[in-house]
């Protein structure tokens, strides 16, 4: 069976961050970069990988951003509310299992399996990679060689959807197909495209 492996952020669920700096920044006195750069630069890598687990990191983002407690804990949920799935492509996906195996390959924060579980739950998806369970972070080759023996399928019986051009360049290095992500149609134009093909 034919695989497709699908990025979370971005991908399935819409992209947040640019709407979420611009409103947080000012509130926080700081640049929308700024606000961004304290949620994820530097050594977040510990984080996507599980080295860190996800209430320290907040702690590293609460002491970078001067903010205590009380409005950390208010940041946290707006985040949390604003993440909004994709209705069109999870619903999409949903049909699709059967003609493809479906497993997100995201670069994920430790609490990112309990978010998406509802999800899979509801019969959308087969696995879940995801880099601070297994350790490796896109565009790191493992991740993807990782995910394509938990799908059975070898790289050129799998799709990869990222919203990442280094993402995407990364799966291509590797023999997969790949298809950055800008939109459900394109998305689901492009999956209906590589399913069609013989394998």
């Amino acid at each position: 069976m034919k695989a497709l492996l699908v990025d979370f952020g971005g991908v399935l669920v819409v992209d947040l961050w640019p709407r979420a700096a611009a409103d947080w920044g000012p509130r926080l006195g700081v640049e929308p970069a700024a606000f961004l750069s304290a949620l994820f630069a530097g050594d977040e890598e510990g984080v996507l990988v599980g080295r860190t687990d996800e209430p320290a990191w907040w702690e590293v983002v609460a002491q970078r951003l001067g903010i205590r407690r009380p409005v950390l804990d208010e940041l946290i949920a707006d985040l949390a509310r604003r993440e909004v799935w994709d209705e069109e492509l999870v619903a999409y996906l949903g049909r699709v299992r059967g003609r493809a195996r479906v497993t997100v390959v995201s670069n994920a924060w430790p609490d990112t399996r309990r978010r998406i579980e509802s999800v899979r739950g509801h019969g959308v998806l087969d696995d879940l990679v995801l880099s601070c369970e297994v350790g490796m972070a896109k565009p790191d080759p493992g991740i993807f060689e990782l995910a394509l023996e938990r799908s059975g399928a070898s790289a050129d019986e799998a799709l990869f959807v990222d919203d990442a051009e280094v993402n995407i360049a990364a799966a291509r290095r590797l023999g997969l197909g790949a298809h950055r992500h800008t939109g459900a149609a394109e998305t689901i134009e492009a999956i209906e495209d590589f399913l069609s093909r013989p394998r």
